[in-house]
């Protein structure tokens, strides 16, 4: 009975660990992978289809520089949107392992649409997103922060 107890404990332990790492859904700060600077807080959601998307719902003031306002060099039909609200990525889903893949991520200060693909850690408090075109060796990192 008691082996039972425990083995059941221990499942409920590492299933609940990794439900909570599978689940990007929440409100995370995006750190520049230039500057290591904040630059915005972004809230994650899980659409109908259950892929994520994520929107811009802050902008981080910096020392010595001025947010756009707009995304002025986006494509349609991003075109000329406030940043503020915008959704900045869509499409990322779930490949097991802590790690997402098949979405698409707007670099709204460049106006450029980049794939992406992340990992999250084991605690689920950090999500690694690397936007690349065409293959994943040629691209960037950022690192995003969990905000409770």
């Amino acid at each position: 009975m008691k082996k039972n107890i425990l083995l059941v404990t221990f499942a409920s332990l590492f299933f609940s660990g990794n439900v909570l790492a599978q689940d990007l859904s929440g409100t995370w700060q995006q750190i520049d992978d230039k500057t290591g600077s904040p630059k915005a807080i972004i809230e994650i959601h899980r659409s109908s289809n259950n892929t994520f998307t994520g929107k811009v719902v802050k902008i981080t003031p910096r020392l010595g520089y001025t947010p756009r306002e707009k995304c002025v060099n986006c494509p349609s039909p991003y075109t000329d949107q406030p940043i503020l609200g915008l959704e900045i990525f869509k499409n990322l889903k779930f490949e097991g392992e802590n790690l997402y893949a098949g979405g698409q991520i707007l670099d709204p200060l460049s106006g450029k649409i980049y794939n992406l693909k992340g990992k999250q850690s084991t605690n689920g408090k950090r999500l690694l997103l690397r936007g690349y075109i065409g293959i994943s060796a040629i691209g960037r990192t950022q690192t995003w922060i969990r905000q409770e």
